[in-house]
């Protein structure tokens, strides 16, 4: 058996045990949505062993309790390769930096080391830190944070002394009123119309006066005010000139980025983003694991045969990663490059092409003039994809082709079955809507949790925004999140798995299953989620119950379909 890593290329491992009677692939892994290989799931296997027992550097994954180290979990990736002399083995490779460092032994180095000693990157990285610290001096001058207060409490003294004259010319006018009303009735028309002068050049007076005062105050108010505006206008310039730079700096790293791919073709990332919506590349792109392990392939004549990527170590705040779990490649940051990369491989067929509803029926529970009851079956979309059009609403259009208006009132995820209502004309549809934006409606969902969940009853309270760079995966961010809430219930134990009924208070995409999968919420997928743990035959949730009041009649309406899981 031959050694592990005894070859010219020494990024290239051998597998420890026979593999040779495991079948090779028919086509090359499809990275955005797969079961891993046997061999690759022996090669991250290896990985993993090495990752547990290895001493080449110090990393917190977050799974050594006494580590003074920041937890930081990583994805790992191991790309099954053959080469020239058919010899079977596997890559490895890490995404980002791993121990602050971009090359460890036995990892496949990145397209382009940013951090090599001497890079331009360090050189222009360096000069913006120069600015950023310039700026913090700046902004944190003492001197600088003192003039704001000041003006702060000059404003406020401002307002405080300008209402205190006020009152004080609102009780002169009313005394002079009180005196014109007395000498009118009391003195001789000549006195009085001398009263008349000496009280209009008294209010002349205090007008004048009020002016002055305001004006003082003013003219020092605006004296500072005009400092610190010159004082922010320097520190705006040099945050405009770092802006600037960065993204100077960012554009000359993408063109830095070559890739290749299975035609032996090359793109920089700026190349490979330009057709993007964004026009670029988000920040990191090609620095995670299944690009470096392709291009590495590429440059050394290696045969692309399998990949697989898994999660090290402890979730990153907000997303859901399960230390052990195999991912598939990121759409944001990893779709346009491995899009690129796989040209000239034999790839397995795209799933997102496959129209899963195919020979699946929906069935009609109940319908009237007014509206539809029906079952959606899991792995089927609910409105027409990016790709696919076949959707409950189309089915619906053509059973009903009668019908006016939207049709759907809500939606299910693909891979959620269960109740489904929808209207048949207009009015009827706006009637119902209305009753699910007033939490008027009442849901039960049932799902099997892949864990044993100790508490009998809670609410999850997680607000949730979409992944931008992987969409259409969901975060938990209580910065930008839309609020997201779930009553849940245990239901019953059925050996390591709990069954739950969710009573979902809002309606976010995704909401049961991230806050059935985040550890601040159940801390257990659903069985069979593919997105948020582990991929089984279906996802096991499912709509289950129903209540709403009917738009005509106003009579109660409760529809209840036991999962058939």
């Amino acid at each position: 058996m031959p050694e592990k890593t005894t070859s010219n290329l020494t990024k290239l491992h051998y597998f420890s045990e026979d593999v040779n009677s495991i079948p090779l692939p028919n086509k090359f892994t499809f990275p955005f949505y797969y079961e891993p290989h046997p061999l690759a799931k022996i090669a991250a296997e290896e990985l993993q062993d090495y990752l547990k027992n290895q001493t080449d550097f110090e990393h917190n994954f977050g799974l050594e309790e006494h580590s003074k180290l920041p937890v930081i979990g990583k994805m790992f990736g191991v790309l099954v390769v053959k080469n020239a002399d058919g010899q079977l083995g596997y890559l490895r490779a890490f995404s980002g930096k791993l121990a602050g460092k971009n090359e460890h032994t036995g990892f496949v180095p990145p397209v382009f080391d940013m951090l090599k000693k001497g890079s331009f990157f360090l050189l222009e990285e360096e000069s913006i830190n120069a600015m950023n610290r310039r700026i913090e001096e700046l902004e944190t001058d003492k001197s600088f944070t003192e003039l704001k207060e000041k003006i702060a409490f000059k404003e406020n003294a401002y307002t405080h002394e300008m209402e205190e004259l006020r009152n004080k010319i609102k009780v002169s006018r009313a005394q002079r009123k009180e005196k014109r009303i007395y000498a009118k009735e009391n003195l001789c028309a000549e006195d009085f119309e001398a009263l008349i002068v000496t009280l209009g050049n008294e209010s002349i007076e205090e007008k004048i006066a009020f002016k002055k005062r305001s004006n003082e105050l003013l003219r020092e108010l605006n004296s500072l005010k005009t400092d610190l505006t010159e004082r922010a206008e320097v520190i705006s310039n040099l945050k405009t000139q770092r802006s600037r730079m960065s993204a100077v700096l960012q554009r000359k790293l993408f063109e830095q980025y070559w890739f290749l791919n299975g035609r032996n073709e090359k793109k920089n990332l700026q190349s490979i983003f330009e057709k993007s919506v964004a026009g670029k590349p988000p920040a990191g792109a090609g620095e995670c694991a299944a690009p470096k392990l392709l291009h590495f392939a590429f440059q050394n004549n290696l045969e692309p045969i399998a990949i697989s990527e898994f999660w090290w170590g402890e979730s990153p705040p907000g997303e859901i990663r399960t230390h052990g779990n195999y991912y598939p490649a990121c759409q944001g940051k990893c779709g346009p490059i491995l899009n690129f990369m796989l040209e000239g491989l034999n790839v397995e067929e795209n799933p997102f092409l496959i129209n899963h509803a195919a020979g699946k029926e929906l069935e009609i529970l109940f319908e009237d003039d007014w509206i539809i009851v029906l079952s959606k079956p899991a792995e089927f979309l609910s409105v027409p994809g990016k790709t696919i059009t076949d959707s409950v609403l189309v089915r619906l259009r053509k059973m009903y082709p009668d019908t006016t208006g939207p049709l759907l009132v809500h939606r299910l995820d693909m891979s959620t079955s269960g109740l489904m209502i929808a209207a048949k004309d207009k009015d009827t549809h706006k009637k119902l809507q209305r009753q699910f934006i007033k939490r008027k409606v009442i849901k039960r969902y049932t799902a099997l949790i892949d864990g044993h969940i100790r508490n009998q009853s809670g609410i999850i309270d997680l607000p949730l925004r979409v992944d931008l760079d992987d969409r259409p995966r969901q975060m938990v961010c209580f910065e930008h999140g839309k609020s997201a809430r779930t009553k849940w219930e245990v239901v019953a134990y059925e050996g390591n798995r709990t069954r739950i009924h969710f009573y979902p208070i809002t309606g976010r995409t995704h909401q049961l299953r991230v806050h059935a999968a985040h550890p601040k919420g159940l801390n257990s997928p659903i069985v069979g989620d593919d997105l948020y743990g582990r991929k089984e035959n279906r996802l096991h949730l499912h709509a289950t119950f129903i209540s709403f009041e009917h738009p005509a009649s106003r009579e109660t309406l409760r529809f209840e379909q036991a999962a058939e899981f």
